[in-house]
């Protein structure tokens, strides 16, 4: 195996384990069944060692990352039209683990954590983006750069994107 070929199984495995936990949470808001999620996260896996060797830099190992599974998130949501899931159908083996030992304050958490997945599941694909990316803690400028828009229209579809998801979990302006 040659030394290049190492170098980019370490930084492929060094990229999955420090963004793995972010594209979970990115391919929970495309892909609601865990089975299906669980395909997604392998394409989403294949195509970042897909473009691992053209990565020049120009932009954060970060935003490349969210990049290639902001695009592998929206393929998968134009080929399979995800039917909604009502919020009570919603499996906890499908909720994202919240490790703190208190059962009652967990069941808390995560009663709030499927509303605020069923309200953001509920908002149009490009709303859906928006949130997720800013969930994430992105800045607008890298939001800009993962779905190719303007800095000032994140802004723009991110206030449109934060009203709908009030509307949608019921929360009065």
């Amino acid at each position: 195996m040659s030394e290049s070929r190492r170098a980019l199984e370490k930084q492929f495995e060094r990229i999955l384990a420090d963004h793995g936990p972010a594209i979970s949470r990115l391919a929970f808001s495309y892909e609601a069944v865990a089975g299906v999620r669980e395909e997604l996260l392998q394409e989403i896996a294949l195509a970042i060692w897909q473009a691992l060797p053209h990565f020049r830099g120009d932009c954060s190992e970060r935003t490349f990352v969210f990049r290639i599974a902001h695009n592998r998130g929206l393929t998968h949501a134009c080929r399979r039209r995800p039917a909604h899931q009502p919020l009570d159908e919603l499996k906890e083996k499908d909720e994202p683990v919240d490790p703190r030992p208190d059962p009652n304050e967990q069941a808390a958490q995560m009663r709030q954590r499927a509303r605020l997945m069923s309200a953001i599941h509920s908002l149009p694909l490009a709303q859906r983006q928006i949130i997720v990316l800013m969930l994430e803690d992105l800045s607008h400028a890298e939001i800009g750069e993962v779905l190719g828009i303007r800095e000032n229209n994140v802004a723009v579809r991110l206030n449109r994107a934060r009203n709908a998801l009030k509307n949608a979990l019921g929360v009065r302006p």
